[in-house]
């Protein structure tokens, strides 16, 4: 390739990831920028880029008797929980899959990760039949057990692609050496497994976090999540943009700067064999 050729592709590369990062990163900056304006200027005709901070949003989501804290307990709870159950169950079960010889084994795989492409809507009405059979509507438990309807098949999944990459001569080596199945499985494979199971983890807990159908169907007063708390400021008299912002920003930070902080092992778990 001739050197204005290599110039005209690389302007053109330069020029598609601006326009990619503007069009994912500035709604996310007004979002947070707009979180500590005050109403008016939110409200404004014109928008404006410099205003006088104010934390009267975040403030007023944290105090009084509609207080934000519980509806975040309820999310890190029950987001952490399914999360970590889905994580431990995937790759034990993923492991299994990767290793074990059986007839028919892709089959097998393809009709675990076919759960999760079920569209919500299918399975929120038998969901919710069985947890009201079983008590179960309105407690952290029925969401725990929703969630992991979806996010234990994606984790199974991915943990089998993770595993079918990992060469089983290191285990048999291990165990060669005298470690038992499991010690080689928990000394050798787990710590080659990190980004994998980092990957797994982030992808699991950003659908538990983010969740709103599963939240609104199953939750009552004491489980509403922070999706809940949003919804509960589009009422019929209007909508309070300070406190959405606010709450925007609360649900997006955290995800984002998780991401940042295992970005490592995040880039490495997707291309270490999640698609194939």
């Amino acid at each position: 390739m001739t050197a204005p050729k290599r110039w005209l592709s690389l302007t053109v590369k330069i020029v598609l990831l601006t326009l990619l990062l503007l069009w994912t990163l500035v709604p996310i900056v007004w979002m947070v920028l707009s979180s500590f304006k005050p109403n008016s200027v939110i409200t404004a005709n014109t928008p404006r880029v410099f205003f006088t901070p104010t934390l009267e949003h975040y403030a007023s989501l944290f105090s009084g008797g509609n207080s934000l804290w519980p509806y975040l307990m309820n999310s890190l709870l029950i987001a952490g929980v399914s999360t970590l159950i889905a994580v431990v169950l995937g790759c034990m079960s993923g492991f299994g899959l990767s290793r074990i010889r059986i007839k028919g084994k892709q089959h097998l795989a393809f009709w675990i990760i076919s759960t999760r492409m079920a569209p919500i809507a299918a399975v929120i009405v038998p969901l919710y039949l069985l947890f009201r059979y079983l008590y179960l509507l309105d407690t952290h438990v029925g969401l725990i057990v929703a969630y992991l309807s979806f996010n234990l098949p994606f984790a199974i999944w991915l943990m089998t692609a993770f595993f079918d990459d990992l060469p089983p001569d290191l285990e048999e080596a291990a165990m060669i050496d005298g470690a038992t199945k499991f010690q080689a499985f928990r000394y050798v494979v787990l710590p080659l497994m990190t980004p994998g199971l980092v990957t797994t983890a982030i992808l699991c807990f950003i659908f538990a976090w983010n969740d709103y159908a599963f939240a609104q169907t199953f939750s009552g007063p004491s489980t509403q999540t922070i999706p809940i708390a949003a919804a509960q400021l589009l009422t019929q008299t209007g909508i309070d943009w300070g406190k959405l912002l606010a709450i925007g920003t609360i649900v997006v930070c955290p995800m984002a700067i998780a991401g940042l902080l295992v970005k490592r092992w995040l880039v490495q778990g997707l291309t270490m064999g999640a698609v194939k």
